[in-house]
């Protein structure tokens, strides 16, 4: 905190805004602002808390989402630092492929042979920008490895669910987006850590769908073979 006002009055911040290659100097100014209000605001408060977990973690929940910006997991659910054991990338995917060394599997083979994580989500979302461009890959052409990441999508295809009229114009998008969860959901079973735990029933497994534009979550029923509202 007194670093932080020091910066401000020698002038050090700004010399920080403006040493990197971003032409919006207020971009990382604020991000120092809010790391300062919770310096000052949020950590006082949770000093024990933050002390327990300096020392480990025993999250309960494992989740698998996107990299989105707009799917903020603690804030949606309520949950605290420790809580929550989150993985993210393009899509939520959970690869399976040949080579079984990708940064996703290790993470979720962590969580579940390591720190018993008794739940994992496998978290989709409305407006995903992964699965638009499965439908559509023109925007692709100069990124050879989003392309190939793509691939981890394709079954989606396979596990279209019903058009909900709900959605809108989005509906076909979103019957996609909702059939990659449960693909993703066939392929987080099928890690050999996952199968195991749940196999001891030690581990459940969840899909989910979060709609941006209502803030609900649908899960995925898997003995119906539909999706239902989280909250009845």
């Amino acid at each position: 905190m007194e670093q932080v006002d020091q910066m401000k009055q020698t002038g050090q911040m700004d010399r920080l805004d403006h040493s990197g290659n971003s032409n919006n100097s207020d971009g990382l100014r604020r991000l120092i602002e809010g790391h300062k209000r919770f310096l000052d605001e949020v950590f006082p408060g949770k000093r024990e808390h933050f002390h327990l977990l300096a020392e480990g973690q025993q999250p309960e929940w494992l989740v698998i989402t996107c990299s989105d910006s707009r799917i903020v997991p603690d804030l949606i659910l309520g949950t605290e630092p420790g809580d929550l054991f989150i993985t993210r990338n393009a899509g939520n995917v959970v690869p399976v492929t040949a080579n079984d060394v990708d940064g996703v599997t290790a993470t979720i083979e962590y969580a579940v042979e390591v720190l018993k994580v008794k739940h994992a989500i496998l978290w989709g979302h409305s407006d995903c920008g992964a699965l638009k461009a499965a439908l559509d890959r023109k925007g692709l052409t100069n990124m050879p490895k989003a392309q190939r990441w793509l691939s981890h999508v394709e079954e989606a295809f396979a596990h279209r669910q019903p058009v909900n009229p709900a959605d809108g114009e989005n509906a076909e998008l979103a019957s996609l987006i909702r059939g990659n969860v449960v693909a993703q959901l066939h392929n987080l079973r099928a890690q050999p850590s996952v199968a195991h735990a749940i196999a001891e029933q030690r581990l459940a497994v969840h899909g989910w769908y979060y709609d941006i534009l209502t803030g609900r979550i649908e899960r995925y029923n898997e003995q119906m073979r539909r999706f239902e509202p989280l909250l009845g």
